[in-house]
């Protein structure tokens, strides 16, 4: 391929420099029988149908003679952590597996631990591009290791997505939420102590519930809520905050589930019951899906829109388990009770939650349960409405 005469070839790197890549590892086993690996940013996607994906190796390259001695190749997607392990297979080193805790693949290529997934293929072709050469290769398996940020090569440097934060331009109302809830954090632990359970309290953001005190129960049992989790209020989730929405708002929460009319119906049934009985109440899934994991994913600074599509999932899974109808002769597993905290304005803004609480209780027991939070959130409303008449009257 000839050069163009007076071609910048400094200016065509920094051009193409301005476009983001991917950076994955290509790896294979040699024609010796040892494992070989490049780092490579020119990676892509060539068909559907049949699945087909490339890379563009250097002509000159080493690794790549070596490479290509095999019919087999593994695409390891590198995350947004693992510029070390780049380093690693970027460098001149001798042994670029040593201390790498590899598996092999199908057809034995080496599959990297804690890449973002790996793609096994089978070399279908090589092209001719330029300085460069074009291996286009049959994908024959493919899994995704860990739904997280991938690491990207830009302007020179690696980097990751900076993703918007949902909640970043919330802040302020955020920090106000967390200081009201501290008016019953001390009566929060009291109760959770009491009652062998886990107590939080909820302020809703838009349209999510960010937990902004959170109090064990004491024991070193996993899956207890933190402060900064969040979750979307889909329904059936969000009973409590739109208990005394206006119709239009309530139309807006009904829209985010894209549920069928008959499951409408059935949301708005559990509102009637919320509205009726100033409580929310749901039961434990039989399902073993760590629900506390999905909300520390969709939580992190690195969400992604799989882990915003499997909390949804989990949500419309868990729709037949909110406001149970209790039967005085039946015992129940709670997942949660959810009282709303009045802080004076015209809707609810902050709710007090319980959960992992004993298992198999009857219905006098649930009720007292109820009854026990009730009387928390009501007295921290009582020391709201104290706290802004001393403010109002400062301001005087």
């Amino acid at each position: 391929m000839e050069t163009t005469h007076g071609f910048d070839s400094a200016l065509f790197r920094e051009t193409l420099g301005h476009f983001p890549t991917g950076v994955v590892v290509i790896t294979a086993i040699d024609g010796d029988g040892e494992p070989v690996g490049m780092v490579v940013g020119s990676f892509t996607s060539v068909s559907l149908e049949p699945p087909l994906v490339a890379y563009l190796p250097t002509r000159a390259s080493g690794s790549y003679a070596r490479l290509r001695t095999s019919r087999h190749f593994c695409v390891n997607i590198l995350a947004a952590d693992q510029q070390d392990l780049c380093a690693r297979f970027a460098s001149r080193t001798e042994d670029k597996f040593a201390g790498v805790g590899w598996r092999p693949s199908g057809q034995g290529a080496p599959i990297l631990p804690g890449t973002v997934g790996w793609i096994e293929c089978e070399v279908a072709e090589e092209l001719d591009g330029g300085d460069h050469m074009i291996v286009v290769g049959r994908v024959l398996d493919l899994e995704v290791q860990r739904p997280t940020l991938p690491l990207l090569f830009f302007q020179g440097g690696y980097g990751r997505f900076a993703l918007p934060s949902p909640v970043a331009s919330s802040d302020p109302e955020l920090i106000e939420g967390a200081q009201m809830a501290e008016i019953v954090r001390g009566p929060l632990e009291d109760l959770a102590r009491d009652l062998g359970a886990d107590c939080s309290v909820m302020i809703r953001v838009g349209d999510e519930a960010v937990f902004v005190t959170a109090t064990s129960r004491g024991d070193s049992e996993p899956g207890s809520l933190a402060v900064g989790h969040r979750i979307p209020l889909i329904p059936p989730v969000g009973t409590v905050f739109c208990a005394q929405a206006p119709d239009s708002e309530v139309e807006r929460w009904l829209d985010r589930a894209k549920a069928s009319d008959e499951d409408r119906a059935s949301f708005r049934d559990n509102l009637a019951a919320v509205r009726r009985n100033g409580y929310s109440l749901s039961l434990v899934p039989d399902d073993p899906t760590d629900r506390v994991a999905l909300m520390s994913d969709y939580s992190g600074v690195d969400v992604m829109p799989i882990h915003e599509r499997r909390i949804r999932q989990m949500i419309a899974e868990s729709a037949s388990l909110y406001e149970p109808v209790l039967d005085p002769d039946q015992t129940y597993d709670l997942h949660s009770v959810i009282v709303p905290l009045a802080t004076g304005e015209a809707q609810t803004r902050l709710a007090i939650r319980l959960s992992r609480l004993p298992r198999g209780a009857g219905v006098v027991r649930i009720e007292g349960w109820i009854v026990a939070l009730k009387a928390v959130a009501e007295a921290g409303a009582a020391r709201l409405r104290v706290r802004a008449e001393t403010a109002a009257a400062d301001r005087r």
